[in-house]
């Protein structure tokens, strides 16, 4: 465990980061509870990023030789067993097949821009604790100043070093902790960015190469006629 030496009545006095936390005052626990939220938020986002673009080639592959054959509802049945933001966006180009191939592309927007949104959960939570973090841990810091020197002001003693060395790093407490935390929510809300436009892009890419598919399916299936014909 980590230890916070301090000078007190000439002998060196060892202080566990949680006694040190304890002694921020009541700042601490508003703190704290936005790091927990922060936690979550990154655990609970990066679970869903992970699943979300989660769809491996070979499944692509059997899924666009199955449109190529013609053979729509079992692409659509392929989709069904999966369920990530991309197979979504896919499914939901299917629906219109092969009846209203002309609203394929404006169905797949329509479902990337519901899966981004969805992807794009929290995030504002994020950019809130990076702010109001760091702001809690000023005012913790304010208040303690204010009450060491209040203290100061009303004591009949001398003010030694010791004394005046005390209360201020009392009050530095909560600037470290809300900065840390403001720090780590600002990490986390950029990386979960990061990984939003990774999927997104990988949708859009995947909407795109679907719509080629489709159209060459189509082509093949009028060669197909004439030839029978």
């Amino acid at each position: 465990m980590g230890m916070q030496s301090i000078l007190e009545k000439g002998q060196i006095k060892f202080m566990s980061i949680l006694e040190l936390l304890l002694k921020g005052g009541w700042v601490m626990v508003p703190i704290f509870l936005l790091s927990i939220l922060t936690l979550y938020a990154l655990i609970e986002r990066l679970i869903i990023l992970n699943k979300a673009g989660k769809v491996s080639q070979k499944w692509l592959n059997n899924l666009y030789n199955q449109i190529l054959t013609g053979d729509i509802e079992e692409a659509k049945l392929l989709c069904e067993q999966k369920h990530t933001a991309i197979t979504s966006v896919i499914q939901a180009g299917l629906e219109n097949l092969p009846h209203e191939p002309q609203n394929l592309e404006k169905s797949m927007e329509l479902a990337g821009q519901t899966e981004i949104y969805r992807l794009e959960k929290n995030l504002s939570l994020l950019g809130a604790v990076a702010g109001i973090a760091p702001m809690l841990g000023f005012l913790g810091t304010v208040l303690g100043m204010i009450q060491a020197f209040m203290a100061m002001a009303h004591t009949t003693t001398a003010i030694t070093p010791q004394l005046l060395a005390g209360g201020i790093y009392e009050a530095m407490i909560t600037t470290a902790a809300g900065l840390v935390v403001g720090i780590l929510a600002d990490i986390s809300y950029k990386y979960i960015l990061t990984n939003v436009e990774r999927v997104s892009y990988k949708i859009e890419q995947t909407a795109s190469q679907l719509i080629e598919i489709v159209q060459e399916s189509y082509k093949l299936q009028q060669t197909k006629r004439i030839n029978e014909a």
